[in-house]
């Protein structure tokens, strides 16, 4: 048990970074386990909250890769993966936007209500937030995957401006068809903090960050530049589906954004133990 001078000085350690964060954008990718673990989400709405009552405005961006596998199943649709995406028919895109946009969107903006703060949920319909045209990949047919070709974050100042905090599912509206795509969560994610000219982008994930040996916590990349980032994937540091998420947040500093942190969503409070303290976790991408 800590102490009340132990949990003073905890809240005297926040204050300078509060200070530092007051008024800044930070948007959040939400995503893997700790979306699937009730104490994980409920320990993610917390740490939320809490940064929006303290001046910092911020923005939530959701997946939702395991609940449309589940509704799929349901119905008994075959779930196809090509080169890591999803490959998305019609049907399977009627699933995607009924789950994304409806069923999980509405749940976080709940959890988010009741843990004390306020949300409202978005998609990247609503106002022509996010706009996509049918991925084109050496010929490779996906189906109703799109790739983002605009953005207009007035959707999300709006809400922001009004007090709340911004809960966005990505669905995008098609600017070369009459239809709606599935766009990949962590794109959006980097597309609208540059959009948004966010001070942080935090993507969290299933490890610790990025580390030199995969098995070994104690080789932790605390701090990495962009300009590492080749170099750190031909060593192969840097491999598998963790590529993807690395040149999503390089394309958003390069964009604007100041600072990306990739984190373990699996550590319950693991956002405010980065944003508040001097401890810091996982690897931050300058």
């Amino acid at each position: 048990m800590i102490n009340h001078i132990e949990r003073a000085n905890i809240l005297v350690e926040a204050l300078p970074y509060i200070q530092q964060c007051y008024n800044k954008t930070f948007v959040i990718k939400y995503g893997g386990s700790a979306m699937s673990d009730n104490g994980l989400l409920r320990a993610v709405m917390s740490d939320l909250v809490l940064l929006s009552l303290v001046g910092i405005k911020v923005v939530l961006v959701h997946g939702g890769g395991p609940e449309i596998n589940d509704m799929l199943k349901k119905i008994g649709k075959k779930t196809e993966f090509i080169n890591g995406l999803r490959y998305t028919d019609k049907e399977t895109m009627d699933i995607v936007q009924m789950v994304l946009c409806g069923k999980i969107n509405k749940n976080l903006v709940d959890s988010i209500n009741r843990t004390g703060g306020k949300a409202i949920g978005l998609c990247g319909l609503d106002g022509g937030l996010l706009k996509a045209k049918r991925r084109q990949d050496n010929g490779v047919d996906y189906g109703y995957v799109g790739d983002i070709v605009d953005i207009d974050p007035s959707p999300v100042f709006n809400v922001l401006s009004s007090g709340c905090i911004p809960v966005v599912s990505t669905v995008a509206q098609g600017v070369d068809a009459d239809v709606s795509y599935n766009v990949n969560a962590d794109t959006a994610a980097a597309r609208l903090a540059a959009a948004l000219g966010a001070e942080k982008l935090i993507v969290l994930t299933d490890r610790m960050g990025l580390m030199r040996d995969p098995e070994d916590e104690t080789t932790l990349l605390s701090v990495v530049k962009v300009s590492d980032i080749p170099g750190l994937i031909m060593d192969g540091v840097i491999s598998g589906g963790m590529i993807p998420k690395i040149e999503c947040v390089v394309e958003a500093i390069r964009r604007g954004v100041k600072r990306a942190h990739i984190l373990d969503g699996r550590t319950k409070h693991s956002i405010l133990i980065e944003v508040l303290s001097d401890e810091g976790l996982g690897t931050m991408i300058l």
